[in-house]
């Protein structure tokens, strides 16, 4: 599809400007009167009750039109069903864009006006339990299967601005990512031993890249005997195994109570008996409690970090101490005796694939990430830390094998 909005794929039917609807003024007046939960059934009494004379299937579509207004995406739901969505941008009334898989894409949907937008973005921050005003301008919030940020004008210097990134209950088998294309057999079998020797890794690389998607696939390799305790900001790991709990951050109340930050939840995790600890994106003062779970016994361990490269990583790991009161050199020791390898993944015209994976080593006292297994012209070449990466395959095995219980592949 092109640019610029005037057809192909990603136009949806009835891709009009979308102007005030008394139909659905009446039913979402008469829903709000009772509070009671809104079903199907609500909904089809309530526009059978608003006057329409609508016939079977004119009420059944406007049951669902209504359904999307008071509970889904309202005019942004007819996208959530197109094949590969991830990503609604809304940076206009008449400027929604999609990312399928090709990078984003121009819409046919249409608001009336700049409050329309506000009137949506308004409804979805208070179904996910916080407030979209002048006083909170920005608000994050994560909804059943939707994550959704919402920023007001004046902070927004155009129109108000909607970012919603879609979950879609969909775990993938490491097998289908390299059938995929992001990866090759070579590369699945060094991340099979990684999470198989309980190597401690991190999946870094860009927003968009994929990082949540591949941690949970690694997971999802562990063994079933194991107990996975996930750490996020927002939950959205969902590994493909018999024994997981999940832990996730609380923004705090309208006076600035009860925040429960990820720092705090990794300390809470660790008093759970985690056989695998997991923080889904560390982006703060919690890689303190990270590194210092990591390096009292807790193997095995994943997360993922935003970073442009492998290489970037520790710069990015000394920043995130930083926020902790970590001195650089206190994060360099500490990541080196507690990380074993990156995962790095790389986009590009829609792709995602790993482009490296790195040893973690510490050298002069700074922190390196070293290339293992580098992709180069759609192959995979090993690097200078292949060996350094054996090394710790083998050490693991032997260890594993001296204890007689390593953990089964899956």
């Amino acid at each position: 599809m092109s640019g610029s909005g005037t057809g192909g794929p990603h136009r949806p039917r009835g891709s009009q400007p979308l102007g005030p609807d008394p139909l659905l003024a009446r039913v979402r007046d008469r829903m709000l009167a009772r509070s009671e939960p809104v079903t199907g059934a609500r909904l089809a009494a309530a526009v059978q009750a608003s006057g329409h004379l609508l016939g079977s299937e004119g009420t059944l579509h406007a049951v669902d039109r209504m359904r999307a207004e008071l509970q889904g995406l309202g005019p942004l739901q007819p996208l959530t069903l197109l094949p590969g969505v991830s990503d609604i941008l809304v940076n206009g009334p008449d400027r929604v864009w999609v990312d399928a898989g090709r990078g984003l894409e121009l819409t046919g949907i249409r608001f009336a006006s700049d409050s329309e937008v506000q009137a949506l973005a308004t409804r979805l921050v208070a179904a996910g339990g916080r407030r979209l005003d002048d006083s909170c301008p920005c608000v994050d919030v994560q909804l059943q299967g939707y994550r959704v940020h919402a920023v007001l004008r004046p902070v927004s210097t155009g129109s108000t601005l909607l970012s919603v990134r879609i979950h879609r209950n969909r775990s993938f088998t490491l097998g289908e990512l390299t059938r995929g294309g992001t990866l090759d057999l070579q590369c699945e079998a060094l991340l099979r031993a990684i999470v198989r020797r309980r190597l401690n890794f991190l999946v870094s690389g860009a927003t968009g890249t994929g990082k949540t998607t591949l941690l949970a696939t690694l997971l999802s390799l562990s063994g079933p005997q194991e107990r996975l305790v996930l750490v996020e900001d927002a939950a959205e790991l969902e590994p493909d195994h018999p024994h997981v709990v999940g832990l996730q951050s609380r923004h705090g109340n309208v006076e600035g109570g009860g925040v429960l930050d990820q720092a705090e939840l990794v300390r809470q995790a660790l008093r759970m008996r985690p056989d695998r600890l997991v923080v889904g994106e560390c982006r703060g003062a919690e890689v303190r409690e990270l590194l210092a779970a990591l390096n009292t016994g807790h193997d095995g361990a994943g997360g993922t970090i935003h970073a442009n490269s492998a290489a970037g990583v520790p710069a990015r790991l000394a920043a995130l101490g930083a926020l902790a009161g970590m001195a650089p050199g206190a994060v360099a020791l500490q990541a080196a005796a507690a990380l074993d390898v990156v995962v790095h993944l790389h986009r590009s015209a829609g792709t995602r694939r790993i482009s490296e994976i790195a040893v973690l080593t510490i050298a002069d006292g700074k922190l390196t990430a070293v290339p293992a297994l580098v992709r180069s012209g759609g192959e995979y070449r090993r690097g200078s830390g292949w060996t350094e990466l054996e090394r710790r395959l083998e050490a693991r095995a032997a260890a594993d094998s001296g204890a007689g219980s390593a953990p089964a592949d899956s």
